[in-house]
């Protein structure tokens, strides 16, 4: 049962929007060609209903600089949190690496529990490993200065250009958004009722519109 209600979440999930793009206000507008970007961010991420959303004027404010760089910060929180909500369907799915996580612990992937628990049941050696490949992916690989989100990789080494690659990047935001807001309520909901989604999907305590 859960299975089957995990693929069809998957195989929903992959389609992802096909976003159309609002028109800018002048004010936008006249920002945007201030910054010099291959893809311009004042219109990446600007879609209906909301169109260019900035009610408290922070482009006006801060300027164009300041708006490149939440940006960049809103697309990276939401590539993790694209592969978090990925993450928590695949082991509530009862999916698990083969093997060992720590040999001298005798402790085994599938020992570590499904959900919010399982991060404390993962040896503080193995915690620091994952805060140090972190470190190294912020900082040099795939450094967080670079605002553009670009590190040459490609959609699996397809590479996009002009209105495609916006459409697909819009995509991406639209994704990562709802991916930030499915992993929050998927915590809270878990932090709520002590049960993970596996467990309430079975308890049939979580509804699937």
């Amino acid at each position: 049962m859960i299975r089957a209600i995990v693929c069809a979440l998957v195989v929903e999930s992959v389609a992802g929007f096909t976003a159309s793009v609002t028109k800018l206000p002048q004010q936008a507008r006249t920002v945007a060609a201030s910054t010099k970007m291959e893809v311009d961010e004042m219109v990446i991420g600007v879609q209906p209903p909301a169109g260019f959303y900035d009610p408290l004027g922070f482009v006006a404010k801060d300027g164009p600089e300041a708006f490149i760089r939440r940006r960049a910060v809103e697309r990276k929180h939401g590539r993790v949190c694209m592969m978090a909500i990925t993450g928590l369907i695949v082991h509530n799915a009862g999916i698990e690496f083969p093997g060992y996580l720590s040999v001298s612990e005798d402790l085994k992937f599938s020992d570590i529990p499904d959900g919010i628990t399982g991060i404390f049941a993962v040896p503080p050696a193995g915690l620091a490993q994952i805060l140090a490949f972190f470190g190294i992916v912020e900082l040099a690989w795939w450094p967080a200065s670079n605002y553009s989100g670009d590190y040459g990789c490609g959609f699996f080494g397809a590479k996009y250009e002009g209105a495609e690659k916006v459409q697909k990047l819009n995509a991406e935001m639209a994704n990562g958004r709802l991916a930030m807001l499915g992993i929050a309520g998927a915590m809270f909901a878990e932090g709520q009722t002590g049960m993970t989604l596996a467990e309430q999907l079975d308890a049939g305590k979580l509804l699937l519109i």
